[in-house]
């Protein structure tokens, strides 16, 4: 059976500020929870198909887990990329 989805006409097209706010929110919880409990976690009201565009794309780029349980951070940045960012030069 193949399934189809829609095309979203950009009525529900997040901000990179949203976009940031529901990742650092399912980041810092460290723990599974269900769509609705992240609502109720996030800082400010976000519309359920809003939330449902960020939710995809963040599975989609592999930052988390979006299944029917709940979600949850799976993203772990590499301690090869965390030293040598930690070595950087700073430009003045």
């Amino acid at each position: 059976m193949i399934t189809m989805r829609r095309k979203s006409s950009g009525a529900y097209s997040p901000t990179l500020e949203t976009i940031r706010m529901v990742e650092r929110t399912i980041r810092d919880a460290k723990q599974l929870f269900t769509v609705a409990e992240l609502k109720r976690k996030l800082p400010k009201k976000v519309h359920h198909y809003t939330l449902k565009n960020i939710l995809e794309y963040l599975d989609e780029s592999g930052k988390i887990a979006y299944t029917v349980r709940g979600v949850v951070w799976v993203f772990a940045t590499p301690p090869k990329i965390t030293a040598l960012l930690a070595k950087g030069r700073e430009w003045k």
